[in-house]
């Protein structure tokens, strides 16, 4: 009996994977930090390239429900808002007027699973991320009382986890040809820092709104 039930597991597995689509997936990112931080006026918006590829897996005859698992490159991060804040010197507690200018770009490799309804042109996905941070580009300066700083504050990648356990969903449009546009949230469960250091990243993750433009790869059939 068990063999049996493999058997038909592995000819159902066959015959979907036989109808999957690979796909290439374009489109831009409108990240933040989201949490406690310990100066959220001070991050804004920033946009980020995002691209890759996707791998649709019918689950159903007619293709109502599938499977989709993505690996993507995605550029998240903040940029810094034009305000001043005032910090105290923790070596000489004096108060201090600091001004950020810049941007901070976090690069990571997104896994995304996503559980697709087909609703005729139009769809709905949701489900678990894994992304691994690949690297970071710091641009940032500061300047404290009147004085400019340049490259301050480089973030060592050791300080913050690789792994980032998220989650994605959203809603999107099938348009002839192959052709898909969609629009996706993407939020993490699991902070940027790997402790509570005390620092503006450490109870900080990564969130971001996510458009994109796909095309389905002919099959040849």
């Amino acid at each position: 009996m068990k063999k049996i039930a493999f058997l038909l597991f592995t000819a159902l597995t066959v015959s979907f994977a036989s109808h999957a689509q690979i796909g290439i997936k374009l489109g831009a990112n409108l990240s933040n930090l989201a949490g406690d931080l310990k100066h959220e006026d001070l991050n804004k918006n920033k946009i980020g390239f995002v691209g890759g590829l996707s791998y649709n897996i019918p689950l159903s005859g007619d293709n109502f429900i599938s499977l989709q698992p993505e690996l993507l490159y995605s550029m998240k991060g903040y940029k810094y808002a034009d305000i001043t804040v005032t910090e105290i010197d923790p070596v000489t507690s004096q108060s201090n007027q600091v001004t950020y200018e810049g941007k901070v770009n976090y690069s990571y490799l997104d896994l995304p699973i996503l559980l697709k309804v087909n609703a005729g042109p139009i769809f709905f996905e949701a489900g678990p991320q894994l992304s691994y941070l690949l690297g970071i580009q710091d641009n940032t300066e500061k300047t404290i009382n009147g004085v400019d700083f340049e490259s301050y504050q480089k973030i060592d990648k050791d300080n913050l986890a690789e792994l980032e356990i998220g989650y994605a969903a959203g809603v999107g449009f099938q348009a002839p040809m192959g052709i898909t546009v969609g629009l996706r949230y993407n939020g993490s469960i699991s902070h940027l820092a790997k402790n509570d250091n005390g620092d503006e990243l450490a109870n900080a993750r990564n969130s971001l709104y996510q458009a994109t433009v796909g095309f389905r790869l002919p099959t040849g059939k």
